[in-house]
């Protein structure tokens, strides 16, 4: 099941495991893809749905299940990625089967739990907020931690809901302003 945080009142986050009715409760204010009323148990359904898909899709891809994936995944034609290694956002996504073999040979023996921090939602458009605590192999990498930081837009398009933006970074744990700077130089020690 998902997390949802919540802000304690010194103003810290406060990480609470919450059920799913009440974390869609206090994150759903607005309706999703019809005209709905605030909070009404429709709109707090679909982006219940929506949370456990992302849970779901996340924890296939980790796992290098692929097949899983894709069935989970409709990727918008106008998809951007902004992918956690930086450099450029990537448009569109390759999701032929000979891509999906090289993810599903990339990715293994991944295990994840999704972080749920704030939820947006409007009129056929949901962002979700998230980290997605993981580890698992990557690469040909011993396993090992892997969780990130995830901003994800979906775009509802006719009955189903398309993921067309996803941000992702590995800075769950806070660095220094001088690692910030070494990265932003692109990884140089030199100034």
């Amino acid at each position: 099941m998902p997390k949802q945080h919540n802000q304690a009142s010194n103003g810290q986050a406060s990480p609470t495991t919450v059920s799913r009715r009440v974390a869609i409760m206090t994150t759903a204010a607005i309706p999703l893809a019809v005209k709905l009323p605030i909070g009404s148990a429709v709109a707090e359904d679909a982006l219940a749905r929506l949370i456990k898909a992302a849970a779901e899709k996340n924890a296939a891809f980790m796992r290098g299940d692929m097949q899983r994936w894709s069935s989970l995944t409709r990727i918008a034609p106008d998809f951007t990625l902004m992918q956690p290694f930086g450099g450029p956002a990537s448009h569109g996504f390759d999701t032929s089967p000979k891509r999906l073999a090289e993810l599903a040979q990339y990715f293994q023996n991944g295990q994840t739990e999704l972080d749920v921090a704030q939820t947006y939602a409007g009129q056929g458009l949901v962002v979700l907020v998230m980290i997605e605590r993981q580890s698992a192999e990557v690469g040909g990498l011993p396993k090992q931690d892997w969780s990130l930081r995830v901003t994800e837009v979906y775009r509802k398009d006719g009955t189903q809901w398309q993921l067309a933006h996803r941000h992702a970074d590995p800075l769950v744990r806070r660095i220094t302003l001088q690692q910030a700077a070494v990265l932003s130089r692109g990884g140089s020690e030199a100034q």
